[in-house]
């Protein structure tokens, strides 16, 4: 098994750095987002299904996989047909432009190559519970799958209101706080972080058989700290705060940062 995930991270990081490629040729570094999703998931199908050893894929295998595709195929579908009609970079991109100026080409190298490394650590998560050896799927697995619809449905409507919100030309420059939006300032990476809960309930084996599946709850964890404290929703407010101003200010008041909570009028949202 050690080799497959060597080969697995491996060609994570080639996956990068031709995203680093595609990106510099296009302009835009908002195709290394898609590269990104469909290598992660093609990683968690590249667990779940490779025979080593003794071991072969059963039901729970079979479902891993299925997951792992039905998360990054609309997610990184969507991001494409997001980064090909924009008009301009996404805005965490346009802030490290920014910010990094001259260097911006080499570092975000090393940044693609960090987000392969933190792939890498994800697609264990889908590993540890592909291999689950308990019999047979049970509840927490069917419990698991819905969890991850959940999500990808919740961060596919996130998106499509974002998008009807801005199709609209008196919006160009307004903030939108429409649906999920007025509940939570990125509820598309709220519900991301959500669908990374299923690998854990997918691997976790609670007769103590599986002692490893505990590891799985890493994925959500990283995940959380990534969105919320690191390359999510910072770079993202900062951006919109440079671009917005006052408005935005107001927004940040009465809106919830990531969780859905219900919208505040005066004191600030945590």
């Amino acid at each position: 098994m050690i080799g497959l995930i060597v080969i697995v991270t491996v060609g994570l990081c080639l996956a990068m750095a031709g995203a680093w490629v595609i990106q510099r040729r296009l302009g835009n570094a908002g195709w290394a987002d898609v590269v990104w999703a469909f290598a992660t998931g093609t990683a968690g199908m590249a667990y779940a299904l490779t025979p080593t050893g003794d071991w072969r894929p059963g039901p729970r295998a079979w479902l891993a996989a299925g997951m792992a595709a039905a998360w990054s195929a609309p997610l990184g579908w969507r991001l494409a047909l997001r980064t090909a009609a924009a008009r301009s970079e996404d805005a965490r991109y346009g802030a490290f432009r920014l910010e990094w100026g001259a260097a911006f080409e080499p570092k975000l190298f090393v940044f693609l190559q960090a987000q392969a490394l933190v792939s890498a650590v994800l697609a264990l998560s889908m590993l540890i519970a592909a291999r689950n050896p308990a019999p047979g799927l049970r509840a927490s697995d069917f419990a698991a799958a819905a969890i991850l619809a959940i999500a990808v449905a919740g961060e596919g409507l996130a998106d499509s209101q974002l998008r009807i919100f801005k199709t609209w030309p008196a919006n160009a420059k307004a903030i939108c706080d429409v649906g999920l939006w007025s509940w939570s300032r990125h509820p598309n990476y709220f519900f991301e972080w959500i669908g990374w809960f299923a690998w854990p309930l997918l691997a976790i084996d609670p007769f103590g058989r599986w002692p490893l599946g505990w590891i799985a709850f890493i994925a959500p964890t990283l995940m959380f700290v990534l969105l919320r404290f690191v390359s999510g929703v910072p770079p993202t407010e900062a951006a919109m705060a440079r671009s917005r101003g006052a408005a935005f200010a107001a927004y940040q008041a009465r809106v919830s940062a990531f969780f859905l909570l219900p919208p505040r009028s005066t004191s600030a949202a945590a």
